[in-house]
């Protein structure tokens, strides 16, 4: 998950980590962050399989700010609670 320069999130996967961020970083792919830079990876995390990587993106594509936040910052009681539909205390 990268954070744009406006403060919004970008949610992708890739085989290329570094290669990605630096493709981002520099403008380089058309789209969303590029209208939004400059971007930092602030979340990441490794899948057994590209498909499983395209799940967690769709899914977390779908989240709150909040949520996304609880998830950069792993806290997991939070992102429970979230997902319950319960409001952050």
């Amino acid at each position: 998950m990268l954070h744009c320069a406006d403060r919004s999130f970008y949610v992708g996967h890739t085989d290329d980590l570094e290669k990605r961020i630096a493709m981002h970083q520099s403008g380089q792919l058309p789209g969303y962050t590029s209208t939004r830079l400059p971007v930092k990876m602030v979340w990441s995390q490794a899948f057994g399989s590209r498909d499983e990587a395209l799940t967690a993106e769709r899914q977390i594509k779908g989240w709150s700010r909040a949520k996304k936040l609880a998830l950069i910052r792993e806290d997991w009681p939070l992102i429970s609670a979230l997902a319950r539909g319960h409001k952050e205390k």
